[in-house]
């Protein structure tokens, strides 16, 4: 791993490689450098690029439950409509079912739109 050292006299900085076991003490002309504590840098992977697969399968393979993974899909698919102006996976998605179900529509699209038209 790598630490920080920064000399005591002239504030000179210093990475230095060390072994997890290893004693952390940094000793150069002499002089034992001071170790500088820093914050650990750690991201969480919680995003997701919205037209990667792959990206999706991995992410969401860490979530226990099917209605994370229902959530998840659905954001990504709010993001890539609001990019896009409609959402390809999904338009695909419901013409491969429309072509399993011989032509038919998906009939909670269905339902959707004869709300919209009793609405108007």
């Amino acid at each position: 791993m790598i630490y920080l050292f920064e000399h005591p006299e002239t504030g000179e900085l210093r990475d230095v490689f060390f072994n997890v076991n290893d004693e952390k003490i940094y000793e150069d002309g002499g002089v034992v450098w001071q170790r500088r504590w820093t914050p650990p840098q750690l991201s969480i992977d919680t995003k997701i690029d919205p037209y990667s697969e792959k990206q999706f399968l991995d992410k969401t393979r860490k979530c226990g439950k099917i209605g994370d993974l229902w959530d998840r899909s659905a954001e990504l698919s709010a993001i890539r409509a609001e990019k896009e102006g409609t959402d390809f996976v999904k338009d695909k998605f419901e013409e491969d079912c429309a072509k399993v179900r011989k032509g038919k529509k998906n009939p909670r699209k269905l339902k959707d739109i004869e709300v919209e038209l009793k609405v108007k």
